[in-house]
């Protein structure tokens, strides 16, 4: 098998044992780059000189007997908004057109610390929300990959690298994963700090990652997860031990509750037809339940907060150059700039309500499922689709998981979004786990 379709688990573990390199990895990884690129157009900075010299290093320390992190000689690609001191970041935006930080952000940092050959920096929207970037989906050039993590979403789905990180303060994880047919992972809010990276909203902003298994995904979380000081929604904790509990068996099945959402509605007929058949499937192991009425206005206080700290952090780049940003994102700043404290403020503060349901609703089932899109990829690349099914789940905070399991009518991937309670990070990714494997035996049986 090619290298660059192994999983970042498979490839660290036989770099310790010294089966294979980090340079032959590397190597693997630039030839798919070399080869795909060119119509997908995941990169927005890449050094092919610079990621084979990280990786000759890493080959250097491992031969010299030094310990080496849990994902040492592994190739990662980071989301244009995190800071870089090897690489420029830019954020998606021209305002930002050669701009060259002097530090790493602390995700990139915990990412080195690790062991990762930074590849180098994946494609934003711009400033990370709706205005489309260059790159394509690796299932369909022809569609959108989804946004804003639309380039580390489209890298990891056609083998560029197998693991990269991005970020949500809407749907700019699970969407595009779902889009693209990868895993994407949202942890709890808080869970990874955000220092260095840009900053859209403090109450909805995370640190997300992209794998092609639900075990990558949880090892190259526990790399990243841990307190900073420099953020302070970030606690100080024991060690989350995520790719250990992913790993275990469930001490007993599953509990499964479908939840339609408020958006039901939203979703594509061939998407309600196809989460049906998934109730089926897992039979007596899923009910379906029903979101209290007092949640409809989720996604419109999102929509609340997430505009109006829009215009407050963004006010630099309206400053320096209002007239360079898209007009959709002038048109939600502007937006922003009428909201009244008094509705921002009840908007934050009837996330607590609302967490004591989801927390009591899990105590009874180990995730909830819901549709992670309204559908497949659509076509175009003048948008990057609806976040709709995603706005509720960053609005709460709450982890949330999107799994490659299923297909649309054109064949284009369909994520199942798991849910769970904020803080259950671990269950709901042994649970992740135990879903992809049973659905897919269940398929082949």
């Amino acid at each position: 098998m090619d290298l660059a379709d192994l999983g970042a688990a498979q490839l660290a573990r036989r770099i310790a044992a010294g089966e294979i390199s980090s340079l032959e990895v590397t190597e693997a990884c630039l030839r798919r780059i070399d080869s795909r690129e060119p119509e997908i157009k995941a990169w927005v900075h890449l050094d092919p000189e610079f990621a084979r010299a990280q990786a000759t290093k890493c080959d250097q320390l491992r031969a010299s007997g030094a310990a080496v992190g849990p994902l040492h000689g592994v190739p990662v690609g980071v989301k244009d908004i995190f800071d870089t001191q090897d690489f420029p970041t830019e954020n998606g935006t021209i305002l930002d057109r050669g701009r060259s930080p002097v530090n790493d952000c602390t995700a990139v940092r915990r990412l080195k610390a690790a062991g990762c050959v930074i590849m180098g920096k994946t494609v934003t929207t711009e400033l990370a929300v709706y205005a489309p970037g260059k790159t394509t989906n690796p299932k369909d050039i022809n569609r959108t990959p989804g946004g804003s993590s639309s380039g580390s979403a489209a890298a990891v789905a056609c083998g560029m690298v197998p693991i990269a990180i991005g970020s949500q303060t809407n749907g700019s994880v699970i969407r595009p994963a779902s889009f693209c047919g990868v895993i994407g992972f949202k942890p709890s809010h808080g869970q990874i700090s955000r220092s260095g990276a840009l900053s859209l909203s403090r109450n909805l902003d995370h640190v997300g990652v992209f794998a092609r298994s639900v075990e990558d995904a949880a090892l190259v979380t526990d790399s990243l997860t841990g307190f900073d000081p420099d953020d302070t929604d970030t606690r100080l904790t024991a060690a989350t031990k995520l790719h250990e509990t992913a790993l275990q068996e469930p001490p007993i099945e599953p509990k499964f509750g479908f939840l339609k959402t408020q958006m039901w509605d939203r979703a594509e007929p061939a998407t309600q037809a196809a989460f049906e058949e998934l109730v089926d499937f897992l039979g007596d192991a899923c009910k379906t339940i029903e979101m209290p009425n007092a949640f409809h206005p989720a996604v419109e206080n999102l929509r609340k907060i997430m505009t109006a700290d829009l215009a407050k952090s963004l006010s630099a780049y309206v400053d320096r150059g209002k007239s360079q940003l898209s007009d959709i994102l002038q048109g939600m700043i502007d937006d922003g700039n009428r909201v009244s404290a008094v509705d921002y403020n009840r908007a934050v503060d009837a996330r607590a309500g609302f967490n004591l349901w989801v927390e009591e609703v899990c105590s009874e089932y180990d995730a909830l499922i819901a549709p992670a899109t309204i559908g497949e990829a659509p076509l175009g690349l003048t948008a990057t689709g609806d976040p709709v099914f995603c706005s509720t789940w960053s609005y709460l905070g709450v982890p949330a998981l999107s799994l490659p399991l299923m297909q649309g009518v054109d064949g284009m991937p369909l994520g199942v979004q798991l849910v769970s309670a904020r803080g259950d990070d671990a269950r709901l990714l042994r649970t992740a786990r135990w879903l992809m494997e049973t659905t897919f035996n269940g398929i082949e049986n």
